[in-house]
């Protein structure tokens, strides 16, 4: 049984239309989960935003549901003043500008000098 050079390359022909077609779908899914990630981020800060609003408008009012959540929060508040406080102090030299670390992640703000976003995994553009 011979094959010939028209079934050789149509055989070829198929499999790399095959593994075009799964890039393709790899690229597209790739796509959607960076999507999914910026739209679970933007929940997460709108969240974020009505629970600080709801702590700040009714202080001193806390419901007793969240009170222990809200009592966590003021500790670790206080714990990073306290970190804050006990930050070394870096004297810089004077007349040196620090340039940008990088370019900022459209998803989730980050920067980076990577191509990726190292905390999304976002495509960090231009």
């Amino acid at each position: 049984m011979a094959f010939s050079i028209d079934e050789l390359t149509k055989k070829a022909k198929s499999v790399a239309n095959m593994a075009a077609d799964k890039t393709k779908d790899a690229a597209e899914l790739v796509k959607i989960n960076v999507a999914i990630a910026g739209e679970q981020k933007e929940i997460e800060k709108n969240y974020r935003a009505v629970g600080e609003w709801f702590v700040n408008e009714y202080e001193g009012e806390i419901p007793e549901a969240v009170q222990a959540i809200v009592e966590a929060i003021n500790a670790s508040k206080a714990r990073i003043a306290e970190l804050e406080a006990s930050k070394p102090i870096r004297e810089e030299p004077a007349g040196e500008d620090e340039a940008p670390s990088g370019k900022k992640c459209p998803i989730c703000g980050a920067e980076s000098d990577s191509k990726f976003c190292p905390h999304c995994g976002a495509p960090m553009g231009d």
